[in-house]
């Protein structure tokens, strides 16, 4: 056995043997991925949205970002980390008042957040992969939603 072929199993021997602490790893030195964020507009005019995300464990805001979302547009914001939070998307009316909310959790498992905009509401699906139930937004204030004239109501059921 030459010295090349030798020293190429070792490298594929030490990797593979690797391969099963990459999860340890990413665990230790906190590396826990992200969860792109996917927004897209059927409405017939701008709205803005206001999103933010609640860390569980540290009981603190870990993500923040507004954005205005054009007629038949798709954005993608920054993406959220992959941890344990909660997150908030409140559709914002022109005096800068929440006409919607939604809220929806953000786990280990997450895959994507997508996010549908249209004239008649704010629809938010999560989907946590192939193993989990996927997940869709429900009201964020106990099934209360705010009507345009800035009235709260009761809904009685999450959409």
């Amino acid at each position: 056995m030459n010295r090349r072929t030798l020293l190429q199993s070792a490298g594929v021997a030490a990797i593979v043997g690797l391969a099963g602490c990459i999860d340890g790893v990413q665990e230790h030195f906190g590396l826990q991925g992200i969860v792109p964020i996917e927004i897209h507009s059927e409405a017939d005019r701008t709205y803005n949205l206001h999103l933010q995300a609640y860390d569980r464990e540290a009981d603190r805001r870990s993500y923040e970002q507004s954005i205005a979302v054009t007629p038949g547009e798709s954005v993608k914001p920054p993406n959220l980390d992959k941890t344990e939070q909660s997150l908030r998307i409140a559709r914002i009316d022109d005096n800068d008042e929440e006409t919607e909310v939604r809220e929806v959790s953000i786990t280990s498992t997450t895959q994507v957040v997508k996010i549908q905009l249209s004239d008649d509401g704010l629809a938010v699906e999560v989907d946590h992969g192939d193993d989990a139930e996927n997940e869709t937004g429900v009201d964020g204030d106990e099934n209360r939603t705010v009507d345009t004239g800035g009235n709260e109501t009761d809904d009685g059921a999450a959409e």
